[in-house]
């Protein structure tokens, strides 16, 4: 696919390849991380249809994969042990998610961060590194997965890991999934431009209207969408009239336009009186 790639060009630019990935010193017979490796097999996993896989919340909940279908998902995988990647990544994702709600708003997606190592991330353990990054009140899914269905999971969304002497080696990426449950974009790095993760959110609401929504609710929302504007100054969304005037504007000029050359066809076309 050409976007994705494109995207992907695009992190290189202007993230250092040392930021894409969290690289630890690796034990004598742990296989050695592979960057160019783990990027292409997250990028093959662009169009993939993510397995209804089972977890448990952080207050002991079971849910499923399919539960969060119908609105794009932002999926972020971590360790909790790790003391300083994962904590670092999950801030600043928590940075720029507050972005896109402001411009998309509080329901339209839905952002779930999974622990990794298994054996060790519990629902308790989710719990206490989501209140240590801040995140614990802004309506994240903490999930913890059974250690079977960990490879699973990431063969679908293209996550490599490692274990490590220090924990794991693993690439940073944000994973966007649509509605239907496919993965849709990858985002890498632990500091990423804002547009890389607000833009694709954007382009899968504003082409999927929400199924409850009114004809006039759907319109309305497509509308701000179309008009939603990034300022690379304030780091922010923020709505500009002026594409909404010119739509208005070249909408009654091509009405117009339609009801004179009508009128001048019917006046061409009406037979003289005799």
């Amino acid at each position: 696919m050409k976007i994705p790639v494109l995207i992907c060009s695009l992190v290189l630019l202007v993230v250092p390849s040392s930021q894409l990935f969290a690289k630890v010193p690796v034990a004598g017979s742990t296989p050695a991380f592979d960057y160019d490796t783990a990027l292409r097999i997250s990028q093959e996993a662009i169009d993939n249809q993510v397995g209804d896989h089972a977890f448990i919340t952080a207050d002991g909940k079971r849910v499923a994969l399919s539960d969060f279908r119908g609105k794009p998902l932002v999926l972020s995988m971590v360790y909790t042990s790790c003391y300083q990647i994962c904590p670092m990544t999950t801030r600043h994702l928590s940075k720029v998610v507050e972005k896109a709600r402001d411009a998309l708003g509080e329901d339209s997606f839905s952002v779930a961060v999974i622990g990794f190592d298994a054996e060790v991330d519990t629902p308790q353990a989710m719990q206490y590194f989501a209140n240590k990054q801040g995140i614990s009140d802004k309506s994240w899914h903490l999930l913890s997965i059974a250690k079977e269905d960990v490879d699973a999971l990431s063969q679908d969304i293209g996550f490599i890991y490692y274990p490590s002497s220090s924990g794991f080696d693993h690439l940073i990426q944000a994973t966007i999934i649509d509605a239907d449950g496919k993965v849709y974009r990858q985002v890498y790095g632990q500091v990423f431009d804002t547009p890389l993760l607000v833009d694709p959110l954007i382009e899968l609401i504003l082409g999927r209207p929400q199924p409850a929504q009114s004809l006039l609710s759907s319109l309305t929302t497509k509308i701000k969408l179309f008009c939603t504007t990034y300022d690379p100054v304030r780091d922010g969304y923020y709505f500009d009239y002026s594409l909404f005037l010119g739509i208005l504007i070249g909408a009654s000029i091509i009405i117009y336009t339609g009801l004179v050359i009508r009128r001048e066809y019917r006046r061409g076309n009406k037979k003289p009186e005799v």
